[in-house]
């Protein structure tokens, strides 16, 4: 668990009744980030708890039920501690925050107002925002093998990607493998000009996108060039033996059987393979022909391979994705 030093001297809670709280931040930087443009932040705060929230200076009033007030001090406890720990505060944080107090006894403070982990890159730090994240995360950093499932939304390849980061700055590997099956979901792309990268980029920018978090435009084509990572389909990946290195196989429920086998027998000394999935968004002809399902319960046995799998409930993304998967998931049900 981790805690900043200098918490208790950026935050002071004030309890002034059953019903009402008064909370100084008195970092301006930290205040206006929680604050968010317009007030945002404390509109969406008084939403998800039946609270009201008046602003002041550097001072928060919190208004409503005493269980209510407690976990509104201590979401914002929360999210000071988190943005001393990491630098940073992110959309959903203010999200994530209520849920992590609403799913914990509210009086044991000292684990509320901590985080469990960091992962650090050059750019930002990220941290795990549930259970099933944590779990991943911890998998990633100790396992060699690892399969996440799971809808979209639930940070499977984000957090991968930070963790192949990380451990490629702290030079625990040398070259961090990016891969997916380029299978067209569903629309006709036809011919694409250029040469073999300008070919298979379009499939690939979801995980551009997560290394240009992490490390900014021309950082990671420097890398790229260097040779420290690498982005290819996964046909590309046949007859190598990767040694020292971090390789992720994203969008794996749309590789076969045989091509995920593949993948994880690349594996070499001082390396660590990850392949993520979503088991419902299978773009293959023959929907039949995925082979994540299966992998994962051909390999779940072997204790060195780690499998996670996501739900719903660890959606990061708008709150709406969480609904939409689920209402989803309903009529499939009913249909079945």
């Amino acid at each position: 668990m981790l805690e900043a030093k200098n918490l208790n001297k950026e935050i002071s809670i004030k309890k002034i009744d059953n019903e009402t709280s008064n909370i100084k931040i008195f970092n301006n930087n930290i205040l206006s980030q929680i604050v968010g443009e317009f007030n945002k932040n404390l509109i969406k705060i008084e939403k998800l708890t039946k609270t009201k929230i008046f602003f002041r200076g550097n001072s928060l009033i919190i208004k409503g039920e005493r269980e209510s007030v407690l976990s509104v001090s201590n979401a914002l406890v929360f999210l000071v501690n988190k943005f001393l720990v990491t630098g940073s505060l992110e959309d959903n944080d203010v999200d994530y925050s209520i849920k992590k107090i609403e799913s914990q006894n509210l009086m044991d403070k000292s684990n509320i107002r901590s985080i469990d982990q960091v992962i650090k890159t050059p750019r930002r730090s990220v941290i795990p925002k549930s259970k099933k994240q944590s779990e991943y995360l911890r998998a990633l950093l100790k396992e060699d093998i690892v399969l996440s499932l799971g809808p979209a939304g639930t940070g499977k390849s984000y957090l991968a990607v930070s963790a192949a980061v990380n451990m490629l700055m702290e030079k625990k590997v040398e070259k961090v493998i990016l891969s997916r099956p380029a299978v067209e979901a569903g629309e006709r792309l036809g011919f694409l000009p250029g040469d073999l990268k300008e070919k298979v980029d379009p499939y690939l920018q979801p995980l551009y996108d997560a290394l240009y978090d992490f490390f900014g435009y021309e950082k990671v084509q420097k890398k790229i060039e260097t040779g420290e990572i690498e982005i290819a389909p996964l046909a590309f990946m046949r007859g190598r033996t990767l040694k020292n290195s971090f390789a992720i196989l994203d969008e794996a429920q749309n590789a076969s059987l045989t091509q995920i086998k593949m993948f994880l027998t690349r594996i070499g000394e001082n390396s660590k393979i990850v392949v993520n999935g979503d088991p419902s968004q299978v773009d293959l002809i023959n929907k039949n022909h995925s082979g994540l399902l299966q992998s994962k319960r051909i390999l779940q046995d072997i204790k060195e391979v780690k499998c996670i799998e996501f739900d719903h409930t660890d959606v990061v993304r708008h709150p709406l994705v969480s609904k939409i998967i689920q209402a989803y998931q309903l009529k499939t049900d009913d249909k079945n």
